[in-house]
């Protein structure tokens, strides 16, 4: 059994409601200085929770997160550069994987040395000695308990990824009570963003026991109640369970990390700023039927996972499980080929290309893709 570190915030609050323990918690207790960085439709919820902190003698500074879709570099070095003064003890995030991630870096470079290009890669932050706390309000990303942050590199038009133990957040406080309000395409695609977490770690070329744990019931939890959140988006047992399961596709980044599919979204996003879930929903079902071959057993633990009991051989389970996917991508009207989403086949070469400099993904596919694979995998999907 190969060896592996788990890395995990110090603390989970999970549950409804859970948000009216934050101004509570220890880490607060020890903070004089706070940023909290919140999305714009999150400021009415944190008010009271500014009032509290004000009322224990904290210093607080609110920021608004105002950017649309994924942040960029030039973006983030904005937002760093007008807090840099502030000089916090804790930074708080309260948003979707956008806003957290910002939160995530102001906190390891307010006050650093480093810059954000020393950073990006894997292992070069020197240190962080903000405290930081995280709060989803989408069930996708898993920033909360995870030691990434992804933004958007406008020079090559893909996006980059900074990875450190020291980006795993100190708390997180997951409260599904914030997830209410999401619309249902958001809830779609942010929610087939976190199967696609699960999916892609247990399919790892370098899955573990420690980790598939959460893999498996991050699938069964996401497939059963993905569809009825985004009908019914007040359900708040779906959106817990929703929730739930994104957390456990979070807890499966730092240790094992996604694939393909992460790979060969990444020029989705940068080229034609295709959000981040609704590529990889459209890309994943085909980029499992190019790797099913490498792994027929572990793709089709994934169908038994998503519900699947058909009887048959490893190969027809697995092909049943992607069908169940697609049915699922269908049922939550997410589009289902890339010509819907502007994509035509004269950028495709230029897609692969980008996808072909993601190595820190690529290399955990459980098949090697090449750039006439990915080319190929493309194509089908047009």
């Amino acid at each position: 059994m190969n060896s592996i570190t788990l890395l995990q915030p110090g603390k989970i609050v999970f549950g409804e409601g859970s948000l009216k323990e934050l101004s509570n918690d220890t880490i607060l207790e020890g903070s004089n200085s706070i940023l909290l960085l919140v999305a714009t439709p999150l400021l009415q919820a944190v008010e009271e929770i500014v009032k509290s902190l004000k009322s224990k003698n904290k210093q607080v500074q609110l920021v608004e997160y105002k950017f649309l879709g994924e942040p960029t570099f030039s973006q983030f070095n904005i937002l760093l550069n007008e807090n840099q003064g502030f000089n916090p003890d804790c930074v708080i995030g309260i948003g979707g994987g956008s806003v957290l991630d910002c939160a995530k870096l102001l906190a390891a470079l307010i006050n650093n040395s480093q810059k954000l290009e020393d950073v990006v890669g894997i292992g070069l932050l020197n240190g962080c000695s903000i405290k930081l706390i995280c709060i989803p309000t989408t069930s996708g990303t898993g920033s909360e308990v995870s030691p990434n942050a992804i933004l958007l590199n406008e020079d090559t038009q893909a996006k980059s990824g900074i990875i450190s133990p020291y980006l795993v957040p100190d708390a997180c406080y997951l409260d599904p009570v914030l997830t209410v309000s999401l619309p249902s395409k958001l809830t779609a695609e942010t929610g087939i963003d976190a199967l696609s977490h699960c999916i892609e770690a247990y399919t790892n070329k370098f899955a573990h026991p420690t980790v598939d744990v959460y893999a498996l019931k991050g699938i069964q939890l996401i497939a059963e109640n993905i569809q009825e959140a985004c009908e019914n988006g007040s359900n708040i047992e779906a959106r817990s369970a929703l929730l739930l399961g994104s957390m456990y596709g979070g807890l499966c980044l730092g240790p094992v990390n996604t694939s393909a599919v992460h790979a060969l979204s990444y020029g989705l996003g940068g080229k034609f700023h295709v959000p981040h879930g609704l590529s990889n929903a459209i890309l994943m079902p085909e980029v499992l039927r190019f790797n099913l071959s490498a792994n027929p057993k572990r793709h089709a633990d994934v169908a038994r996972a998503l519900g699947i009991t058909l009887e048959g051989s490893d190969e027809e389970i697995a092909l049943a499980g992607i069908e169940k996917i697609e049915a699922i991508s269908k049922a939550c009207n997410i589009p289902q080929r890339l010509i819907e989403i502007g994509v035509t086949e004269d950028v495709l070469p230029e897609l692969a290309d980008i996808a072909m400099k993601v190595t820190r993904l690529l290399k955990n596919n459980p098949r090697e893709v090449t750039r006439e694979d990915a080319i190929g995998i493309y194509k089908r999907l047009l």
